[in-house]
């Protein structure tokens, strides 16, 4: 059926009629929601929405890791006309606070008592009225506010929709709001981005164009879905008659993938980066080692072969394949056909290494703004080191300045009651990505860095970041890298270690520690790292090269603001917080002393 809004998707999977459209782990099995089951949660959840008065254009939150009754809840707001406001579950009180309060929502489903406790105590700075829990939870005497439990909703349905709310459903207009999804923020404040259902819709159309997606496949939902690329492939994996195993947890995942064993594997960069580190890890010591760097040689010479989408023939390949390759493939369930990387940068040496091992990543590349997809490599379309061709329903330019321009469909309607910075992203109709970038003469667009990251050195020399960076945690002892130096004489390395990584390395090197801060203070963990940069400098320009090595003590994350929730970086808290180490790094530097 042809897609024009969000609501088409609901009326697809109910149409296709499915035994399993989901999946989900309850008491240590995988059980399957049918169609029927999900059409029948979705009925009953919009009758009640309806009866507590949502209407066409009043917005409702969610705020939930993944599980089944996330979709169910977002197809009964948009359903209605309502408007759906995906809160980040991880998000501290202050933060949810704002983003229920900043967009005017009125009802919001939480998913445990965690999270209605959260919602709870910062009610007041709300218009909330009402929260419907999603757990099968005795709601504590002393939440007041009315709740209900969702499960409750659906026990009362008839199990389908009646006519006139199917007419209604099937009358919203590709131009009507269909969510605000609030930037990760990166820099700055969150903002509301305005997604109708056709911006949504027409991306959907085209983001899969060249994929083999059919019913029978399976996809794990591990991305949250308060952040829109994991929304997007949920919506075209329940379009495509893919089944969604949902992982709530992301530490859940690598069992999860021997559970499920998907054939689909949709993620972002800091997954393959763990995928390739716990590789190298576990690849140390001979004759573990040498058996490895040889399927690796093997798997070199076979890399065009792969990048082409082939099976290499050559009795050397099936070989490392059986001996090495297959067990990297394993350990994500052995059966995935399709792996795609969106959300952040790949890195072109993590791509090369996975092509290596025999797997060809499809990276793609987008924005809240844009739906998220503005280009994707395909299984007929690929280019390693590239983020893909266009889609062929959007119009790319390259600025002067090099910044990425977009229009077309599925380019957002603006930020929500931000009149100013609206206007301020657009220009003569031009989405302004805020990313640098260009197309080569294949129509193939590279993406080099955030236009707000380059740095400049005190020289005028501008480096990119992010690719240093990426080379720099392809060394399985550094968990994050930060790329220092704006309008300073050179760039530095601020380095968070993978601590379980370097702990064993200091044990076999006999390096007495007695905390994480005492072990990167060591001098012989000092050079070990300064090798790590050195290494990396060997393929820099020279304006380029990192003179300094800052080692932390701590973990990058989520919880400590340190990464979005899409675990992409924060610089700007980052440098804020290790603003004394970086200065006092400079001024010795200055001083002509060695830190």
């Amino acid at each position: 059926m042809s897609l024009t809004t969000l609501n088409d998707i609901f009326f697809a999977v109910v149409e296709r009629n499915l035994d399993s459209v989901m999946m989900n782990r309850e008491n240590g099995k995988w059980l399957p929601i049918s169609a029927a089951d999900f059409h029948r949660h979705v009925a009953g959840t919009v009758r009640a929405l309806q009866d507590w008065g949502i209407r066409k254009g009043d917005r409702v939150a969610i705020l939930s890791e993944n599980r089944p009754e996330w979709p169910i809840a977002d197809f009964a707001i948009l359903l209605l006309g309502a408007v759906t406001v995906p809160v980040y579950s991880t998000l501290t009180p202050e933060q949810t606070a704002y983003t229920l309060r900043d967009s005017g929502s009125t009802l919001v489903f939480v998913s445990t008592e965690h999270q209605l406790r959260k919602v709870q105590s910062i009610l007041s700075q709300t218009q909330v009225q009402r929260i419907v829990v999603m757990d099968r939870v005795q709601v504590p005497a002393e939440l007041a506010t009315p709740c209900v439990l969702m499960g409750e909703c659906a026990a009362e349905s008839s199990g389908i929709l009646d006519d006139e709310i199917e007419a209604f459903a099937r009358s919203i207009s590709a131009d009507d709001l269909a969510t605000i999804i609030y930037t990760s923020g990166t820099t700055g404040v969150s903002k509301g981005a305005m997604l109708t259902h056709g911006n949504m819709a027409s991306n959907i159309s085209c983001s899969l164009l060249g994929f083999d997606m059919h019913s029978g496949q399976t996809s794990i939902s591990f991305l949250p879905l308060s952040h829109v690329t994991a929304r997007h492939v949920d919506f075209a994996m329940l379009y495509h008659g893919v089944t969604l195993a949902y992982c709530p947890f992301i530490e859940n995942l690598p069992i999860t993938f021997l559970e499920v064993r998907p054939t689909v594997c949709v993620s972002v960069p800091r997954v393959y980066e763990k995928i390739y580190a716990k590789t190298e890890t576990m690849a140390r010591g001979f004759p573990k080692h040498a058996l490895y760097q040889w399927a690796l040689s093997v798997g070199r010479t076979n890399k065009p072969t792969i990048l082409a989408g082939e099976t290499p023939v050559p009795l050397r390949w099936k070989l490392a394949n059986k001996l090495v390759f297959s067990k990297i493939r394993n350990g994500m369930g052995g059966h995935v056909e399709t792996f795609i990387s969106g959300g952040a940068p790949l890195g072109r040496e993590l791509a090369e290494w996975f092509a290596t091992v025999g797997i060809r990543i499809h990276e793609g590349y987008g924005l809240t703004e844009t739906s998220p997809v503005i280009a994707v490599n395909t299984p007929i379309n690929h280019r390693i080191g590239t983020v893909g061709r266009i889609l062929p329903n959007i119009e790319v330019r390259i600025a002067e300045d090099g910044e990425i321009l977009v229009r077309g469909p599925s380019v957002f309607k603006g930020y929500w009651n931000r009149p100013e910075e609206t206007r301020s992203a657009f220009e003569n109709g031009w989405f302004k990505t805020g990313d640098v970038g260009y197309i080569d003469g294949d129509g193939f667009l590279s993406v080099t860095d955030r236009k707000k990251e380059l740095l400049k050195t005190s020289g005028g020399k501008f480096i990119a970041p992010q690719p240093i960076e990426n080379s720099l945690k392809l060394n399985p002892l550094v968990a994050t890298a930060v790329v220092v130096g704006d309008k300073r004489k050179f760039a530095c390395a601020l380095i968070a270690p993978n601590f379980p990584a370097l702990e064993d390395w200091a044990r076999n090197k006999g390096v007495a520690f007695s905390s994480r801060s005492d072990l990167v203070a060591n001098n012989q963990i000092q050079s070990l790292y300064e090798d790590i940069v050195e290494s990396a400098n060997q393929k820099l320009a020279r304006f380029e090269k990192l003179k300094r090595v800052i080692v932390v003590a701590d973990e990058f994350s989520v919880e400590n603001g340190s990464l979005t929730p899409t675990m992409k970086l924060r610089r700007r808290v980052v440098e804020d917080r290790y603003r004394h180490r970086i200065d006092e790094v400079y001024a010795q530097a200055e001083a002509g002393t060695t830190p």
